[in-house]
Parts: C-alpha cells; sequence; structure tokens
C-alpha cells in the first residue's frame, strides 16, 4: 500500500520557489483563519495542525533543502505527521497581533536608556539663521568606576539562573485546546540575561550614575517655533551597559517685534499715509537682514501687497531656497486736520468734481468718504 506524499507547498498556498518572507506570510494569514480559538469549522484543527507542519519544515532552510531533494521521506522520523504539534509559539503570536511574543522586551540584552527632552528658547534672528548653543542638564551616565558593567572591579555579570539567560520566563499550561505558552519577562534579571551577584559600590549594580553633561547644539536655520532636534545618544544610558536614549532639543522662539512668521513666509505691516499712498515714496523696511529700501509706487491701493522675494526663513529640507517677505500696505486715515488741511482736502475734492458738504453727518464729509473707500 503506498502513502500519498503531501504537498506542503500546496498546504500553504505558495510557489516552490517562493521566497521565506512569501513563506512566513503565507503561514500568519492562513494561522489567523484556521487557529482553533478563532475557526468554527469542525476541521479547524486539523488543518491548523497541518498549516504549522508544512511551516515547520519550509521556514527551516537545511528541512526545505530535504524536502524539495527527497520529498517527506527525506524528513526522517519527523515525516508523516510526526512534526512538533506547535511551532515557534512567536510566529503564532506574530499571526494574530502583528509583533513577537515578548515584543516590548530586549531579551537577553540591558535594556536601552530614557529619552531626554531639553527646552531651549532662541530668539527670532537665531532661528531664520541658524545657531549654535551650549546647554547643560543632568543625567544617568555610565559608571566610571565599573565601565558600565554594574559589577565590582575584577567581577562580571553571570548569565541569569532564572532564565538561562533567555530574559524571559516561559509557562505552559494544558487547555481543552492543547498547550498554551505564557511568556513574560525574568523577574529576576529584568528580562537582560545576566545578573550582578557582587555589585559595583559606587552605582550598587546599576551600571550608572548622575552627573551633568555639556553640549554643543547645532541649531539649523529656518528652525521654527515648537520644532525638536534630536541627539541620538545623548540620553541617559540604560542600567548595566544598555544603550543611550536619545536627546531631544525642544525649540521655543521669542516672537520678533515686527515681523510675523508663517512657515517660510514672513509678514510686516506698513502703515502710509494718504499723500504717500497717492503720491509714491520710499520706505525702508526691516528685514532678518537688515533694512531694505522698498518702493511704493503712485496710488498705491490700502490692502495691497509687496513681495520681497527671498527675504523670509529658510526651507530646512531644501538648502538654499528661502520664502518670502510680504510687505502688507496699511494706508492710515488721518483723524484730526488742521484748518490749512481740511482747505486742502475740500480744494482737492472739488477739483475733481466732488461736493464737499460741510457738517458732522455721518457720510457727509470728505474725510467720512475716504475712510469709507479706505476701509
Amino acid at each position: 500500500m503506498t502513502t500519498q506524499q503531501r504537498d506542503l507547498y500546496r498546504i500553504l498556498g505558495v510557489e516552490r520557489d517562493a521566497s521565506d518572507v512569501d513563506i512566513k506570510r503565507a503561514f500568519r494569514k492562513l494561522a489567523q483563519q484556521w487557529h482553533p480559538d478563532v475557526s468554527a469549522e469542525p476541521e479547524a484543527d486539523a488543518r491548523f495542525k497541518e498549516i504549522n507542519e508544512a511551516y515547520q519544515v519550509l521556514s527551516d532552510p537545511e528541512r526545505r533543502r530535504m524536502y524539495d531533494t527527497f520529498g517527506e521521506a527525506g524528513l526522517g522520523a519527523g515525516a508523516a505527521g510526526g512534526f512538533p504539534g506547535f511551532g515557534d509559539f512567536g510566529d503564532i503570536f506574530d499571526a494574530f497581533f502583528g509583533g513577537r511574543a515578548g515584543a516590548g522586551v530586549r531579551r537577553g540584552r540591558p535594556a536601552a536608556g530614557s529619552d531626554l527632552r531639553y527646552d531651549l528658547r532662541i530668539t527670532f534672528e537665531e532661528a531664520i539663521r541658524g545657531t549654535e548653543k551650549e546647554i547643560e542638564f543632568p543625567v544617568l551616565d555610565r559608571c566610571a568606576t565599573c565601565g558600565g558593567s554594574g559589577a565590582k572591579a575584577g567581577g562580571a555579570a553571570a548569565t541569569c539562573p532564572q532564565c538561562g539567560g533567555r530574559g524571559e520566563v516561559r509557562t505552559v499550561r494544558d487547555t481543552m485546546l492543547g498547550q498554551m505558552i505564557n511568556v513574560t519577562t525574568c523577574p529576576r534579571c529584568r528580562g537582560e540575561g545576566r545578573v550582578v551577584e557582587d555589585p559595583c559600590e559606587t552605582c550598587r549594580g546599576e551600571g550608572r550614575t548622575q552627573r551633568t553633561k555639556r553640549l554643543r547644539v547645532t541649531i539649523p536655520a529656518g528652525i521654527d517655533d515648537g520644532h525638536q532636534v534630536r541627539l541620538s545618544g545623548e540620553g541617559e544610558v540604560g542600567p548595566r551597559g544598555g544603550p543611550a536614549g536619545s536627546l531631544y532639543v525642544a525649540v521655543t522662539v521669542t516672537p520678533h517685534r515686527t515681523l510675523k512668521r508663517e512657515g517660510t513666509e514672513l509678514y510686516y505691516e506698513l502703515g502710509l499715509s494718504i499723500a504717500e499712498a497717492s503720491l509714491g515714496t520710499r520706505v525702508m523696511v526691516p528685514t532678518v537682514d537688515g533694512e531694505e529700501e522698498v518702493e511704493i509706487k503712485p496710488g498705491t491701493q490700502p490692502g495691497a501687497t509687496i513681495r520681497l522675494r527671498g527675504k523670509g526663513a529658510p526651507h530646512l529640507r531644501r538648502p538654499g531656497a528661502r520664502g518670502d517677505l510680504h510687505v502688507l500696505v496699511d494706508v492710515r486715515i488721518p483723524t484730526k486736520l488742521s484748518a490749512r488741511q481740511r482747505e486742502l482736502l475740500e480744494e482737492f475734492a472739488a477739483d475733481g468734481g466732488e461736493t464737499v458738504v460741510k457738517g458732522t453727518g455721518q457720510g457727509s464729509g470728505i474725510i467720512d468718504r475716504l475712510k469709507d473707500a479706505l476701509g
């Protein structure tokens, strides 16, 4: 009697030349569909076992090579239903939750240090041009006595006897669906996989002590209020030789007295008299590079905008590029007139064919009409 050979590639629904990534992706998809805790189909248990068995072979390069060459016969005693009942727990966990079991734990490795934040205030001009600042802050840094190991001089950390250096403890319990594995961080070594039996007297086994750290920070030109500069590896070091976190320098920019900023664009409100707007003139306008003379053409209207190209803030991600400075024209109407000024305005109105009604009635005078016309 001949035993029918199974096609493990067909069980996972992949081609024979499928990559490791394709095989793992197919396993995740099928595991989500057929796991007995999820599927109500009566054949779910058998189907899930078959999928898992196929994955155990095809995810192992050596076993896959033997299967491709000799079929299931090349797998020896593990063939024809003799595969392990469950695959790596992490792969099954990954299929349902998109991450490895215990992903929050760096198994068998020292924990990383914390990130730090430093609040830095700079001027408007420094934000536009860029600057360098020296900062000082307290930080947990590597212990100078033990070099960060946490062990007394001449000693060293040893493999944790509770977890065997894995940094995690697995407990197995039997359920009606089979064996369930629970993975937790080792309570003795806190996930590091190593313990210090004879701790350093300076840091008491932590491998780090507090000190004041000084750094020079480069603030790029064009940075804006609320932006952060990340300095990798300048945060707190982890316990017992763990890698350092990052330092985030949070920037606050002091507002300019006359210039307003929106992204890379700057804005300045220019006040002009009626005569200046009507006759034209030349005025000095403040920019981040110093004052610049701007021509006001005759007949400039209220609300007009004069654009000074390249006088705005630099682009952070486009070196050499800058925004513009927008000069917003505001024509100012006088609230009080001398007798001579009123006389001249009346002559101006008469020369233009306008009738000026004297008095204080609303909307009756030339000044009121100018106010209306100018907003």
